[in-house]
C-alpha cells in the first residue's frame, strides 16, 4: 500500500490515540491542578504527532527521517513524564504500565520506520551511485 497522507501513516493514527488518552489521564484529579506537568505532559504528545506530520510533509527522506528522531524523542520524554505522574500519585501502576507501554510499542515502530527509510534511502544512493558508475 502507497501513502500518500499522513493520515495513512499507522506510527501517526497511534500516537493520535495516546494523544487523546494523555489528555484524558490528566485531566483528572490532582493531575488536571498540576499545570507545569499537565502542560509538559500534553505539548510532548502533541510533538509527536505534529514530528511525524511534519516530517512526512517535508517530500524528503532525510527530512522525514529526521522528524522521526524528534518524534521518537518526544516519546521518551512522555514516558518520563508518566513516571513522575506515577511517582507523586497522580496516575495508579495500572494507568501508568498501560500507557507506558503503548509508547514503548509506538517507540519500537517508530524506530523500525526510522531504519526502513535509512536503508531505503542507502539503497537508492547505491542504485543511482552504480548507475552512474557504469556510464
Amino acid at each position: 500500500m502507497k501513502i500518500t497522507k499522513f493520515e495513512d501513516l499507522k506510527i501517526w493514527q497511534i500516537a493520535l490515540r495516546i494523544t487523546k488518552e494523555i489528555y484524558n489521564i490528566t485531566s483528572k484529579k490532582e493531575f488536571s491542578k498540576d499545570f507545569s506537568l499537565r502542560d509538559q505532559i500534553r505539548r510532548a504528545i502533541i510533538s509527536v504527532s505534529s514530528n511525524i506530520v511534519e516530517g512526512f510533509e517535508k517530500n524528503n527522506n532525510n527530512e522525514f527521517i529526521r522528524f522521526l528522531k524528534i518524534a521518537k524523542g518526544s516519546i521518551g520524554e512522555v514516558r518520563n513524564q508518566l513516571y513522575i505522574a506515577l511517582a507523586v500519585n497522580y496516575i495508579n501502576q495500572e494507568e501508568f504500565e498501560k500507557l507506558n507501554n503503548k509508547l514503548i510499542e509506538l517507540a519500537n515502530q517508530v524506530g523500525k520506520f526510522i531504519s526502513y527509510l535509512e536503508t531505503n534511502r542507502k539503497l537508492v544512493n547505491s542504485s543511482t551511485r552504480n548507475k552512474l558508475i557504469k556510464k
